[in-house]
């Protein structure tokens, strides 16, 4: 785990709220497709919509995110999908709770 980018993947609002988001995306998203969100993750279009942010912005937060392990992206057909990364979290929390 690279600690570094992580604090820096989570230093921004955004960033924050699609984390919380996605802890729980039933709560936070209307799903109209046949693709299970518990199992492959909320789609960039919705994450976008739920932050207010252009599809750019959006798309380059969750690749940041994914580069340090935070989410994991499933790509069905022309779309991609996100999740948390639930044992990359638990790896920061022991991180946080050994080192800080």
């Amino acid at each position: 785990m690279a600690s570094i980018d992580i604090f820096k993947a989570l230093a921004n609002e955004h960033r924050l709220l699609i984390m919380h988001y996605l802890k729980d995306p039933t709560v936070y998203f209307v799903h109209e497709t046949d693709v299970d969100m518990t199992e492959h993750g909320v789609c960039v279009g919705e994450i976008q919509r739920a932050l207010g942010l252009t599809q750019s912005t959006t798309s380059h937060y969750l690749t940041m995110m994914s580069k340090a392990g935070l989410v994991t992206p499933t790509r069905l057909g022309k779309w991609t999908y996100y999740r948390r990364n639930e044992a990359a979290i638990q790896e920061l929390r022991k991180f946080i709770d050994k080192e800080i």
